[in-house]
């Protein structure tokens, strides 16, 4: 499990520096994902992360944060399809009319929140997932 939440870490800091490095990357793929489809899969995705997170926990460095941070995420995807297409259209347009360093700021925030989920997940004695 912990491995599985590592790397699902990892996706997220991995997209957090595609966002830093281009915007209009992260943009356009982002774009790709509003349609109901794409919606329910990020909702399945959220929910599998929450999950695994919550799981992994208790081998963690910090397994109250984790199983925190999992049921937050859980709920987030629960939510996500009833946020619907149209209200992910109008959050997309307004993300994208801000400027360049708005969302090379928000990305770093993914990059710092993957790498502490990593950081996290380690084992109390500091060996690696």
């Amino acid at each position: 499990m912990k491995l599985l939440a590592s790397a699902m870490a990892l996706i997220i800091a991995v997209v957090g520096v595609l966002g830093v490095a281009s915007p209009s990357l992260l943009l356009a793929l982002v774009h790709a994902l509003l349609t109901p489809g794409a919606l329910y899969l990020v909702a399945a995705v959220r929910i599998v992360f929450g999950l695994v997170l919550w799981f992994a926990a208790a081998a963690s460095r910090m397994p109250r944060t984790l199983r925190v941070l999992g049921v937050i995420i859980v709920v987030a995807g629960v939510l996500t399809p009833f946020f619907g297409v149209e209200r992910s259209q109008a959050v997309f347009n307004w993300w994208s009319g801000q400027p360049p360093w708005f969302m090379r700021a928000w990305s770093v925030v993914a990059v710092s929140f993957g790498c502490f989920i990593i950081y996290a997940l380690r084992s109390r004695n500091g060996a690696a997932a």
